[in-house]
This record gives C-alpha cells, structure tokens and sequence, in this order.
C-alpha cells in the first residue's frame, strides 16, 4: 500500500471540511488560531513516517497529554491507579461536575477532566514533577529534544481554568487528590499546553502500537497494559462521542480540542490527525473525518 499516496489523496479528501466548526475560543490562547489547517501523519510499528498538510507544525496537544500521564502512571506502579478512577464511559462533557459528585469523587475515567487530575495528582507523588515526567517521555518517543511547553496556552489555561479548579477542589473533598489542589493544577494545565506536532505524536504513541515497546527497544508497558490503554482509548478517548467516533473510525483514539487525534492500529501503526475547528462534542470534525477515510480505504479497524 502506499501509504504517502493515500494521506496526499485524504487531505485532498477533506479539505472542503476545513473550518468547519469552531476552535476552542474558551482558552483564549487558542482562540486565535486559524481553523483551516490540516495535518496527517502516521507512523509505520516497523519505523517509517510519512504525513501530508501541515503535519509537521506544532499545535496545542490538550487531552492528547493525558494518554502518556496515565501510561507513565501504569508503567510505574501498574494498576493501583484504578482504586481511584473508573474506566467506564462518562456520556456527559468531560468537564462535568454534576457525575463527579455524583459518583462520590471517583472520576468515570482517566480521560475526562477530573479522572486526568487524579492520574496527574498520581503522577506527582511518583515524579515530584508530573508535567517534567510528560514532557521527558514525549521528547523521548517522539526522537524531538524540542518539545515543551507553550507558556502563553499554559497561562491562559491557569487564568480560565475555573472549572477545572472546581474539579480539584472536590477532588480533595473526597480525598481523592494526595498533593495540593494548586500544584496538581499546574501540572495538569502545563502537560495540556505541550506543543508538538502530526509527526511528534505519531512518534509518541507508537509505543501503543507496539505492545508497550518503547523507541529504544525497552518494555515500556507490558502488552497487557498496552492493550487496556488502548481499551480505554476506544471507550472513552473521544470525550462523550467515543460511540460515534467507534462507529466511524474503529480505532483507539485521544482527541484534543487544540484540533488534534491520535489513534492506534494495533501491530501496524499510529496515527495523528490535527484540524483546530471541533464539533459539538470538542472533536476535530476534519481530523474525526480524515481518520474515517483512512480506515475505510485501507481496512485496518479492531473490528
């Protein structure tokens, strides 16, 4: 299969898609990025990389981070983490509070907001330095020393982020947060303001398609582990559309609402799409599309 051909033939595919929706202008520091950019790229389990569009511009990685604190996380310690969040689908936003309460301070899953405050909260007990640890491993499998933080996102994310703080501060009313409500903040709004780019992440998350295996060759999950993650991915990666993107796409998948999604084809590949411009439920409707045409017109799906 020629894989360059087929990312040329869908960015073509779903160009008049582009700016189609709306960027995430409740983070003012997102607010202002143009929504007709598009970038695809995938990362081959056996080592190459190709992409089309902008698939090596940097872009804001959001939720995207959450997928290697939780692996960071299980590599470390393996499942104590789930005596404290659940796996299960929210089917609310993923900034909810009204479930959280609901369900006594234990976050439906790692991948909504409140489950990836506890997953960071986790993190910095382990690391004393949560973002540091992400930011370590994303350089690392990614093979880009330049990965970092935008401080103007990350700033902005801190000055907007009340609901996020509200989040934390029930966390800690139900004892489910080991550090202080403003240090796990930070740490969470710094490893959401990663910067990195289609082929960055491709990288990044190739470890997912390999049975935990990591750039250099190491265990850094076990297959066992590799296999939940990207359980949890399918179930629960695409905030409250994990059925419409299951249904569509077929892959474990992690969106963003900088725009981006990564997404695993076990054994054979990784993939990042990035398109700023999201739907209702905070995906990217170009990235959710492109990632549909991809699946469809080479028949690599879990199902």
């Amino acid at each position: 299969m020629d894989i360059q051909r087929l990312l040329d033939d869908i960015a073509a595919t779903v160009e008049p898609l582009l700016g189609e929706g709306h960027v995430a202008d409740y983070i003012p520091g997102l607010g202002a990025v143009a929504p007709g950019q598009f970038g695809i790229s995938v990362a081959m389990a056996d080592g190459p990389v190709y992409g089309a569009g902008d698939w090596q511009r940097p872009f804001s990685i959001q939720s995207i981070s959450k997928v290697f604190s939780l692996a960071l996380v299980l590599s470390r310690e393996g499942d104590a983490i789930w005596r404290r969040v659940f796996r299960e689908p929210s089917g609310t936003p993923f900034n909810s509070l009204v479930q959280l309460e609901a369900e006594n301070g234990i976050p439906r899953n790692p991948f909504i907001n409140a489950g990836a405050l506890v997953v960071t909260d986790r993190l910095q007990t382990l690391t004393r330095d949560a973002a540091g640890a992400v930011t370590a491993l994303l350089r690392t499998e990614s093979g880009n020393p330049a990965v970092g933080v935008d401080e103007r996102v990350a700033a902005s994310e801190a000055a907007n982020g009340h609901r996020n703080a509200s989040m934390a501060h029930m966390l800690a009313s139900y004892g489910n947060l080991e550090n202080p409500v403003d240090e796990v903040l930070e740490h969470y709004f710094r490893q959401c303001a990663l910067e990195m780019s289609c082929a960055d992440l491709a990288l990044a998350s190739r470890f997912l398609a390999r049975n935990g295996v990591a750039s250099d060759g190491t265990a850094f999950l076990s297959p066992s582990q590799s296999k939940r993650v990207n359980a949890v991915m399918l179930t629960c990666g695409t905030y409250d559309a994990a059925g419409e993107f299951a249904y569509r796409v077929g892959l474990p998948g992690k969106s963003g609402v900088g725009g981006g999604i990564i997404a695993v084809v076990p054994g054979k590949c990784s993939i990042c799409v990035w398109s700023p411009a999201l739907g209702p439920n905070g995906n990217s409707v170009a990235g959710v599309a492109a990632l549909d045409e991809f699946t469809t017109r080479t028949g690599w799906s879990v199902f």
